[in-house]
């Protein structure tokens, strides 16, 4: 052996060696010595080991350790039906279902003798063209897939069950032939890639709307042919002075706005009982003008309007937006007991005031940034609020006078169907939509840092999503939930999903006994 070749050798060697016993070396001393952790103090190297398992601790749960039906918000089988239903127009399943049928939970009731498809009250023109994907050959470390050109149909409403927001209020009344939307996002949680490939998606799939967010209307909505319902929040976004009050005269503006269909008042949210939350380092200088804000300051808006502190200023208000802005216009509000919605719809009936519709947002519902405590444990879920606001619109006379918009966790057609019998006229989805365009539940939304350009203003990680191929999974994935709806309402015996009622969903207890669902609120 050559000098040179010896010396190479132990080189090599003292490195493999005695750098790792260096680092070695120093994390031990170092975290012997610091007071921050204890279990550092006596298991330096062990401790290390842990943190870093905890660090991945989600990712593991996700992919590997949760089974199928176990993750949150949603699980496995979720997942996979928005990505499919997305990229290949695809809803089977084989061999069955993988639900605890022992566990309680609702369920669609059957009929005997199911409607048939040529009787079903469908809507299928004008065809939507696309484009799917198709797996050519799946192996254990290799797929390959092309995708093609498509045509689908596009499973609308016919014109005799549309439904009409403001038919008797407004001047310009909202009609959709789509019963399922998007859900508040706002451009600043969603970043503008994001925004723009959901409103071409959107507008390609057709019958539907977007609802802007609380951040105000910004020009990414606008770039598909999508008909928009703009949120106003507590924090008067887009419709504010530079002191923070409510202008009618910007208000005005944007009801001016033809692609503007309706307007929305949130009073809550369901993941949030509170104003918006936007962190500073999403506050572009692009997104602050918008909202009529400062850039990079963190933005929380009030918890509630300052215009108004009881139901009877609120359809006061709601009132004068109608007559100044001639469009619908509903408001957003958590079921919080039955007392407080009476309340509300006892005003409406003394005042002859009924808000075009009525966003119901669970409990259950998301956000791009809250707090632990007010998603965990304020609100009833979507379930439990739908039929106590149906029963108690009804017990004063008004139901036909408005529409129950619900969301919450609806990203499945049989969950859909649920809320539509239970009282729902219309659905919001946004988690639903984030995924389509990527979304993969990293659950650091508020950081800035979402890995796949979703909700993240950063326009390095923004490069991830590309609009021209998400736009397609937004349109196939709305039109897969629609047709999924419409075979829900056939195996009910109906011909239209809005003709779902609480005849047509049961519960089922731990027991195994099963139960009609009957009315809610016990003054009905």
């Amino acid at each position: 052996m050559t000098t040179g070749l010896l010396i190479a050798l132990i080189v090599i060697v003292a490195l493999i060696v005695l750098v790792p016993l260096f680092i070695f070396m120093r994390v031990y001393a170092l975290d012997t010595k610091q007071q921050e952790h204890s279990i550092l103090r006596n298991y330096p190297v062990l401790g290390k080991i842990r943190y870093f398992t905890e660090k991945i601790g989600p990712e593991l749960r996700q992919y590997l350790f949760n089974n199928d039906n176990e993750g949150k918000p949603f699980n496995r089988r979720e997942f996979e039906f928005v990505y499919k239903a997305a990229k290949y127009n695809n809803r089977m399943i084989g061999y069955g279902s993988e639900r605890d049928f022992n566990e309680e939970g609702f369920y669609i009731v059957n009929n005997l003798f199911p409607s048939q498809r040529e009787e079903m009250k469908i809507d299928q023109e004008p065809k939507i063209r696309t484009r799917l994907y198709q797996i050519d050959n799946e192996k254990l470390f290799n797929r390959k897939e092309h995708h093609d050109e498509d045509t689908l149909d596009p499973f609308y409403l016919t014109d005799d069950d549309a439904i009409v927001l403001g038919k008797d209020t407004v001047r310009s009344p909202f009609k959709v032939k789509g019963f399922i939307g998007q859900s508040a996002m706002s451009f600043g949680s969603l970043g503008d890639n994001a925004i723009t490939a959901l409103s071409k998606g959107l507008g390609m799939a057709g019958g539907t709307w977007m609802n802007t967010g609380e951040g105000s209307i910004s020009p990414y909505h606008q770039k598909g042919d999508v008909d928009l319902i703009m949120q106003i929040s507590a924090g008067l976004f887009g419709v504010r002075t530079t002191d923070g009050e409510f202008s009618w005269e910007l208000f005005k503006k944007k009801s001016d706005i033809d692609q503007i269909k309706a307007f929305e008042l949130k009073l809550a949210q369901g993941a949030k009982q509170r104003g918006g939350h936007v962190e500073g380092k999403k506050v572009t200088e692009e997104i602050a003008e918008i909202r009529n804000v400062e850039p990079w300051k963190t933005i929380n808006s009030p918890n509630r309007f300052h215009e108004f502190n009881n139901a009877e200023g609120l359809l006061e208000f709601v009132d004068k937006m109608r007559d100044i802005g001639g469009k619908p216009v509903g408001t957003k509000i958590v079921v919080g007991d039955e007392a407080q919605v009476e309340t509300y719809v006892k005003a409406m009936k003394e005042l002859d005031i009924v808000p075009d519709f009525i966003t119901v947002d669970g409990g259950n519902g998301g956000s791009g940034a809250t707090y632990y405590e007010l998603a965990e444990s304020v609100g009833l879920p979507t379930y439990a609020a739908l039929p106590l606001l149906d029963d108690l619109l009804k017990k004063y006379g008004l139901r036909d006078r408005t529409k129950i918009i619900a969301s919450g966790q609806l990203i499945t057609p049989d969950k859909i169907a649920m809320a539509l019998s239970l009282g729902a006229d219309m659905i919001n989805i946004a988690r639903g939509f984030m995924l389509s365009v990527g979304c993969i539940m990293a659950q650091v939304c508020h950081t800035n840092n979402c890995p796949v350009g979703v909700a993240t203003t950063d326009p390095d990680l923004q490069k991830a999503l590309s609009i021209e191929e998400k736009k397609y999974r937004v349109c196939n994935y709305l039109i897969a939930l629609r047709e999924g709806v419409f075979d829900m309402a056939a195996v009910a015996g109906i011909d239209s999903p809005t003709k779902f009622t609480r005849e047509h969903i049961a519960y089922k207890d731990r027991l195994n006994k099963a139960y009609k669902v009957m009315n809610y609120s016990h003054t009905s």
